[in-house]
């Protein structure tokens, strides 16, 4: 089960990379369209791209942030030590399905098993937190038993 933590750890590391590599690389362009745009006559048309511009240029930097911060609470679960409660960086395995506690990256997929990467702050992420093994919850009309928490 370590081994698929391990995995689990790496693909949300790479998930992370990629959405700041995104973030940054449109807010250099979001960022060159606007150095590059010349004032035209008609001064109003210039002022609502000039700001529309800028709104681009803000989305991308609250992208770039809240990549950043991902980045930041996946490195503090590397190597988390094992735990009877689910916590931060534990892997639950349910009778319903396997969610990784770490950052909110979806489906994620280990050979044929599917495990879901949640956040602790997602609604089922905080249904699961200090759940231990043989635990049940709701979650959306569906009923959870805890089968393994690692």
């Amino acid at each position: 089960m370590q081994e698929i933590k391990s995995s689990l750890y790496q693909l949300c590391l790479n998930f992370i990379k990629e959405r700041i590599e995104t973030a940054e690389f449109a807010l250099k362009q979001a960022r060159e369209a606007s150095n590059d745009d010349t004032k035209s006559s008609a001064g109003d048309k210039y002022e609502t791209s000039r700001e529309m511009m800028q709104q681009d240029i803000d989305r991308n930097k609250r992208l770039l942030i809240d990549a950043e911060e991902n980045q930041q609470v996946l490195s503090s679960l590397k190597d988390t030590p094992h735990s009877d409660a689910a916590r931060n960086g534990s892997l639950v395995i349910t009778d319903q399905g396997s969610f990784y506690l770490s950052i909110s990256a979806g489906q994620l997929h280990i050979g044929k098993d599917v495990y879901f990467a949640i956040s602790a702050v997602s609604p089922i992420g905080k249904l699961l937190l200090g759940k231990v093994k043989g635990d049940k919850f709701d979650f959306n009309g569906r009923k959870y038993n805890i089968k393994e928490v690692v």
